[in-house]
């Protein structure tokens, strides 16, 4: 069972663009952890081992992650390509999608 909650902040409504595809997100803060890195602790000892080239594990996490990891990159893209996959109809939607 996923632990991490999100916050959705709408500031502000603005008229929709006739030439723009909905749902969209037009600004985030920080990158959402990586699946599995255990919890709250885990994506902190994760964080700690990236930033330090002393640290232990800093060589496995990098692998793990994929080379490179950076936590205040929101990934803009990949967060507006799973809105498009939340359905126009929602009487149906489970209310989760992978992050």
């Amino acid at each position: 069972m996923p632990s991490w909650e999100h916050e959705i902040l709408v500031e502000k409504v603005l008229p929709a663009d006739p030439e723009a595809s909905y749902p969209v997100c037009i600004k985030a803060k920080r990158a959402c952890p990586p699946e599995d890195c255990g919890g709250v602790w885990g994506y902190q000892n994760f964080l700690d081992a990236i930033r330090s080239v002393d640290h232990p594990e800093h060589e496995e996490m990098l692998k793990w992650v994929g080379g490179s990891f950076d936590p205040e990159d929101a990934e803009l893209e990949e967060v507006n390509h799973l809105l498009k996959t939340i359905p126009h109809d929602t009487t149906g939607f489970e209310g989760s999608f992978p992050m």
